[in-house]
């Protein structure tokens, strides 16, 4: 499974490619404004960190526009992932940029039928919401597998990207079920990292070296000087 960071942050982003399991970023209007800084300049300097598929959203509501500001949005990093909502003009805008050899998010996902929609009009990418959908009291976790199933059915290339992720549980059926991709706020990939045991784990090999006395700098650094002499 690939893991995408879902922020428009750069310090958050930082963070998580230092960590070196970062595959891509994915961004929206919400989290661009968010910031408070310039959008072109926000997805050139994520693309900059992240060496990798950064989605970038446009606004405009007819394909018309939609394409202009793809085609834009393109020239800024060639990393940059241009990023549709489901929506007729959408799906048009991205058959077109497909067919330029454009890869294409399509985002707002909350249906099979859609995903498959998106996958026939040659999306590199299609985004379920499963928190989202989990916020109206159906199951985003047995879309995203309904979804996994169909396109496996008909040999899509559209990848599946678990989106809307609220906890670490979600990212785990994620998993389990093979979504393609995931993207997650960066406290969500955070919490992936914890594990009690873990914590205790460490702390006892801690406790246990301070009765040594020194760092192991200096015992390797003291060895390897009588080593080679």
């Amino acid at each position: 499974m690939q893991f995408f960071i879902d922020t428009a942050n750069l310090d958050e982003i930082r963070e998580a490619a230092s960590w070196g399991i970062l595959d891509g970023c994915t961004t929206n209007p919400s989290l661009i404004a968010r910031e408070g800084r310039d959008f072109a300049e926000t997805i050139y300097e994520i693309c900059e960190i992240v060496q990798g598929p950064v989605s970038a959203e446009v606004v405009a509501q007819d394909s018309e526009g939609m394409l202009r500001e793809a085609r834009l949005l393109r020239q800024i990093h060639e990393h940059v992932v241009i990023k549709v909502p489901l929506i007729p003009e959408g799906i048009k805008t991205c058959k077109v940029l497909a067919s330029e050899g454009t890869p294409v998010n399509v985002t707002l996902c909350f249906s099979v039928n859609q995903a498959v929609i998106a996958a026939k009009a040659g999306a590199t990418y299609i985004s379920p919401f499963i928190g989202r959908i989990d916020d109206t009291g159906h199951d985003g976790l047995a879309l995203l597998q309904d979804i996994v199933s169909v396109y496996d059915n008909y040999f899509f290339d559209t990848k599946v990207l678990a989106a809307s992720i609220r906890h670490s549980q979600h990212m785990l059926e994620a998993m389990r079920i093979g979504s393609h991709v995931a993207t997650l706020p960066f406290k969500i990939m955070k919490q992936m990292f914890g594990h009690p045991l873990t914590d205790k784990g460490n702390a006892g090999f801690l406790a246990d070296w301070e009765t040594v006395g020194e760092d192991v700098e200096t015992t390797a650094r003291r060895f390897l000087d009588r080593r080679n002499g």
